[in-house]
């Protein structure tokens, strides 16, 4: 091949959707190609006028424009134009004018068209309008069985159940009998209907609970009658999982809950119950065992022995093909773990509590995003009965044990001291309610710069129902104030995507991390806080970004398609972040949130372009859609 042909063709091979194409087609499109040159501001396509040609572009940038003059994208080297048009009526849709000087090939209409029926790649890449984000995103997904395999395929038998008035000794044969190692409990419908079906002879049933192998044998050695009825025993709540839900998904149940037997519901009916062990033997990852240790150690020296099975545990789902839901989950229920046995032992050593007391978490633990690298975010909710003369010594103490203990384990301190161990974050539930009417009705940008973590917050231990009427007056009061959702809202365009108005990557400049970019300071934490924003816009009380993204588009407040456009930019940046600290585990460097683009490939660079450029767009819209009210802006605010 001659010297010319083999560099288009090795060029072209470079970036999508060419990288994927055979030996044989590269050599037929170098072939076929044909070389032109625009000076920049020159048209290169217009509107309505014929295209049979479709243009890769090798050198330069060009400007692709709506119908209406609206400029649409901005495209350089390796990326492709004109495919659209080509796929349609065979006119101009998208007219194309150089932005700089810039070299283009074309390849002709009749091979592109070949190239679409012969190589599926290819065909959706161009055909679906989501050239490189969204298609990266997707072929992540296809790696992993988890996320799509449905919990009912470990399903092997129907659930044994019984009445509530049925006899310990009675449910225990039947399980026994059946060689089952749980029991349903029903009885007559109550004041909630969330488990409430009807059997084959039409009477309704409610699944009060479940007794576990384990519970009969705390009976037995309690000392209870065989004759006792179940349903005096059993407990009122009960965690389930719908039967379409992913293994992913009853895994992470069984984790958050410290349960061993997960009941599995088609709708409200009981299906089956899926123990841990099932999910053992689909599921490989190391997580599940960790949790488990986690929780049989005895001191805070034990639990920092388990830091290297935490990395261990990430990098095997890695490469096991979770994606960054699934990572971020595990990684926040292990966490989660680490600060439940803590609080254990710092009962154990202090006594039970004066009052009670519920751990909360902010920041990536309470959306369950943490990956990795993370510090902690923590804060003690006490009973209004707290007497801190009385009783701060003992939760002084409690939560310095706790966060020493994470420290230890791999969960640095806050540098911003947003931790229980800081007495302004150690309040009765009173005193929060009241720090979050001020920040809500009285808010300036500024005091809200270091309190905007507070609206990512979930219970960890203790008394939920107190983080919980937190998160209802969040949801409840955030809507009803512009001037809050705009002082967050300017908040949240502090941190901008590292692009230069030719698409082209600004790098940092801080010596340590020179020519580098932070992908959590300038890609995943500026998207979290804009989805953050709306969330809290439209009343969500979820906390998971992708959750919130959900919530967000059960409403209007985003155009179609931007929301999805959201959550492929926010997996796409995470799991960039993430395999970039897999490869320093395996190098034996610290991880960390950084990457320098000379050390990653043409195709994920380009990619990493479209997420960011996803992320300058929302942050656009973002300034506009929550601007400062007229009333607020006119007002003289004096010093805080």
């Amino acid at each position: 091949m001659e010297v010319e042909l083999l560099d288009i063709r090795q060029h072209m091979g470079r970036f999508a959707p060419f990288d994927a194409l055979s030996d044989d087609l590269l050599d037929e499109i170098a072939g076929q190609v044909e070389v032109a040159y625009y000076r920049a501001g020159s048209d290169i396509l217009l509107l309505d006028e014929e295209i049979h040609e479709l243009g890769f572009i090798r050198s330069g940038a060009v400007e692709v424009y709506r119908r209406n003059g609206d400029l649409y994208d901005r495209r350089g080297e390796g990326d492709i134009f004109g495919h659209f048009s080509l796929l349609r009526n065979h006119r101009v849709r998208y007219p194309v004018r150089a932005l700089e000087d810039s070299l283009i090939y074309f390849l002709p209409d009749t091979l592109f068209q070949r190239l679409c029926e012969e190589d599926e790649h290819f065909a959706d890449f161009v055909e679906l309008e989501r050239p490189r984000l969204e298609s990266a995103v997707e072929h992540q997904k296809k790696q992993n069985d988890m996320m799509i395999t449905r919990v009912r395929k470990l399903l092997t038998r129907y659930p044994v159940m019984v009445e509530a008035s049925t006899t310990v000794q009675e449910a225990a044969r039947q399980i026994s009998d059946s060689g089952a190692s749980a029991v349903l409990v029903l009885d007559a419908p109550g004041d909630t209907p969330r488990y409430t079906f009807r059997d084959s002879e039409e009477r309704a049933w409610q699944v009060r609970g479940i007794l576990t192998d384990s519970d009969f044998r705390r009976l037995v050695a309690e000392g209870r009658e065989p004759g006792t009825p179940v349903g005096e025993i059993v407990g009122d709540r009960l965690v389930a999982i719908q039967s379409d839900e992913s293994v992913h998904e009853a895994m992470l149940t069984m984790l958050r809950n410290n349960i061993h037997h997960l009941p599995v519901m088609h709708r409200r009916r009981p299906v089956g119950i899926v123990h841990l062990s099932d999910i053992i033997r689909y599921e490989t990852h190391s997580s599940l065992y960790l949790v488990s240790n986690i929780f049989n150690q005895s001191s805070a020296e034990g639990l920092a022995k388990l830091a290297p099975d935490v990395r261990a545990a990430f990098v095997r789902m890695v490469e096991d093909g979770a994606d960054s839901r699934m990572i971020g989950s595990a990684l926040s229920t292990i966490g989660r773990s680490f600060t439940r046995r803590l609080l254990e032992l710092a009962e154990e050593a202090l006594g039970p509590p004066p009052v009670p007391y519920c751990f909360m978490a902010m920041g990536s633990m309470a959306r369950n995003e943490q990956s990795l690298v993370t510090d902690q975010d923590n804060a003690l909710v006490l009973d209004d009965a707290f007497d801190p003369e009385a009783h701060d010594a003992y939760f002084r103490e409690m939560a310095k044990i706790v966060s020493d203990g994470l420290h230890a384990c791999g969960y640095t301190y806050c540098s911003g001291d947003i931790m229980a161990t800081n007495p302004r974050w150690r309040q009765p539930l009173a005193v929060w309610k009241g720090y979050f009417r001020d920040w809500i009705r009285d808010p300036t940008p500024e005091r809200l710069l270091h309190s905007s973590i507070f609206f990512d917050l979930d219970a960890v231990y203790g008394e939920n129902v107190y983080v919980e009427q937190l998160q209802d007056l969040v949801a409840e009061q955030a809507p009803q104030s512009a001037l809050f959702l705009a002082a967050m809202a300017r908040n949240a365009l502090n941190r901008t995507p590292p692009l230069g108005f030719f698409r082209t990557f600004v790098m940092e400049k801080d010596g340590k991390q020179n020519n580098t970019i932070n992908l959590k300071r300038r890609g995943t934490a500026p998207l979290t806080e804009l989805i953050r924003v709306h969330a809290l816009a439209c009343g969500s009380r979820a906390q998971n970004s992708f959750a919130r993204l959900d919530d967000i588009d059960r409403t209007q407040l985003l155009a179609q398609g931007v929301s999805d456009k959201l959550r492929y930019a926010l997996e796409f940046l995470s799991m960039a972040r993430i395999h970039h600290q897999v490869i320093d585990l395996q190098h034996e460097r610290t991880p960390d949130n950084t990457i320098e683009p000379e050390n990653i490939s043409d195709t994920e660079r380009h990619t990493l372009k479209d997420a960011f450029q996803v992320l300058s767009n929302a942050q656009k819209f973002l300034k506009f859609r929550y601007p400062v009210p007229a009333a607020a802006a006119r007002r003289p605010r004096g010093p805080r």
